[in-house]
């Protein structure tokens, strides 16, 4: 618009110059009072109308400028907002790198336990396995052992009662 208007007005006093050059012409060549009248009145218009657009321009770069500088201040304000923003979350970024990088510590720590004990579980099992197979050899023989043992009381039962039979015999 200031532009624009910048170039109406450069139109308007090119115009202005022309009709004042014409007119001065004119005159020269014995214009008549009527006619200098008439341009002398249309030169007056142009040149009012040529203050008015000078005016105007002004104000609309006064608006111009103060609309840059309210555009250029919210700029800076949203620019440093963003900068503060972004510096907030870089914060936090590296708080939360540091949580992950001791997480990650944790985990491997945990990894490493956990590979342990499986490794302790395997030799428990397999330990487990020897015992349970002991255990099944120590009642396997324990069995047997009563077994045997059942049979000597019965041999022993057997022996008292012969000998119960015997003694009185020998005895008469």
């Amino acid at each position: 618009q200031l532009l624009e208007a910048k170039a109406s007005l450069s139109l308007a006093q090119t115009q202005h110059t022309l009709q004042l050059q014409q007119a001065k012409a004119q005159m020269n060549n014995m214009v008549p009072k009527k006619q200098f009248e008439q341009l002398q009145t249309s030169l007056r218009e142009e040149q009012c109308k040529a203050q008015q657009l000078q005016e105007n321009l002004h104000r609309q770069a006064e608006q111009t400028c103060r609309q840059l500088v309210r555009t250029q201040e919210e700029y800076e304000r949203l620019l440093q907002a963003a900068v503060e923003q972004a510096e907030g979350l870089e914060q936090s970024l590296r708080s939360a790198e540091a949580v992950l990088a001791e997480r990650v510590a944790q985990l491997k720590d945990t990894q490493a336990q956990l590979s342990r004990n499986n490794l302790l579980i395997k030799h428990l099992r397999e330990e487990n396995r020897e015992f349970a197979m002991a255990l099944q050899a120590a009642e396997l023989k324990q069995k047997s052992t009563e077994e045997k043992n059942q049979l000597l009381e019965e041999q022993a039962s057997a022996l008292k009662q012969l000998i119960g039979r015997i003694t009185p015999a020998s005895l008469s």
